[in-house]
């Protein structure tokens, strides 16, 4: 049995921080001490030694299969160019973000869901992927092939979580219309006439799709266990839609009031990390930091910067008095590990998987030095 010695580190435990050491052996922590290390391994000089960071949502796959509009970039290339950035993060669990439900207007292409998990699935079996890879399925609601593109897609390949999504002008995200307009219209280079006639078609998608398309994948994700999240809520009407959905985490509430709401029912409260890391969203939404300040933020995202996972839990520690370094840690670790149905990660704790990062601080900027995945350094 071959043991390996992580020593002379700032030990991020889930309740606490201490120097010392950790024995892996087989995948998993065997032991855990503080002060010198019986015996040498890797010496992480004084550096933090943490569990590896569990995102649960991150589209930035897409962006390497379609690196400029109307460019499609070879898709096992982009896969694997997306998992080394992944895991040079320190984020060792990932859950790939695929959106389901067309969107023709949005002028935007791409190689589809399926297609890139054909490429994550190619390069799984190919030995290529650093980190592991489950599939996060975002569906939008209200286009009109949402519920074929679902099944098409779960007819080939696995999904461990579904998000459901409505971005219906004048609702959730975007209930402020003029933002809609800022976003698509600069987006998709659109006029005004052609904005107004978007607006009134996602209207009349969403009056005629919104609840059956709803009930429908709520069905198919009790059927298939897959845990459900929602997607943007604004009002205690989507917290309440939510609660009787059995929702187990609120993906970007943009409200306090949404918020609190899904905290006290028991829902795990999902916010992004760029939120923290800019000091606010970039629509105009509630910021994290304030969640985080009236204890209802659960869990972050990267979103779309996989390195801000990193930073903005060491923003929270920095920003708020009392916040310590190990709660923020686990915003990025054990907390998402446990809402996704993962107890055997996310942790540094006897027993569990020896995903590790050791993270050196350069000035407030934490910076990944080594990734280890069940005991194997992967980056």
């Amino acid at each position: 049995m071959t043991i390996e010695i992580f020593e002379n580190a700032l030990i991020v435990r889930e309740d606490a921080i201490h120097h010392g050491w950790v024995a892996v052996s087989d995948g998993r922590i065997a032991e855990i001490g503080e002060g010198r290390a019986p015996e040498r391994g890797h010496d992480l000089a004084g550096d933090y030694l943490m569990p590896g960071l569990v995102e649960l949502h991150t589209d930035h796959i897409e962006s390497h299969a379609l690196p400029r509009p109307r460019v499609n970039w070879h898709t096992l290339a982009a896969v694997v160019a997306y998992d080394a950035q992944i895991a040079a993060s320190g984020i060792t669990t990932v859950f790939d973000s695929l959106r389901v439900g067309s969107d023709p207007d949005s002028g935007m292409t791409g190689p589809g869901p399926v297609a890139l998990a054909d490429a994550v699935a190619t390069a799984r079996a190919e030995g290529l992927l650093r980190a592991e890879h489950r599939t996060h399925l975002r569906c939008e609601v209200c286009a009109a092939d949402a519920l074929t593109a679902t099944e098409a897609f779960l007819a080939k390949h696995p999904v461990h979580l579904m998000s459901l999504m409505d971005h219906t002008p004048g609702d959730r995200q975007f209930r402020d219309i003029s933002k809609w307009k800022i976003y698509f219209g600069g987006k998709g280079g659109l006029s005004e006439p052609e904005l107004q006639t978007l607006i009134t078609t996602r209207k009349a998608f969403q009056a005629e799709n919104h609840d059956r398309h709803r009930a429908a994948l709520v069905n198919i994700a009790r059927d298939r266990s897959i845990v459900i999240a929602s997607h943007d809520d604004t009002t205690l009407e989507h917290v309440a839609e939510a609660r009787r959905d059995g929702i187990a985490i609120a993906e970007f509430p943009t409200t306090v009031e949404a918020a609190r709401a899904s905290h006290e029912a028991g829902m795990d409260v999902m916010m992004g990390a760029p939120n923290v890391v800019r000091g606010g969203s970039h629509s105009g939404n509630v910021a994290a930091e304030a969640l985080a300040r009236d204890g209802l933020l659960d869990i972050l995202s990267s979103d779309y910067v996989p390195a801000s996972l990193l930073m903005g839990a060491f923003e929270l520690h920095r920003l708020i008095e009392g916040y310590s370094l190990a709660r923020a840690i686990r915003l990025v670790s054990r907390q998402p590990a446990l809402a996704a149905g993962l107890p055997d990660r996310g942790a540094i704790e006897l027993g569990l998987r020896a995903d590790l990062i050791h993270v050196h601080k350069v000035g407030e900027l934490p910076v990944v030095r080594s990734v280890w995945r069940d005991g194997k350094r992967v980056s």
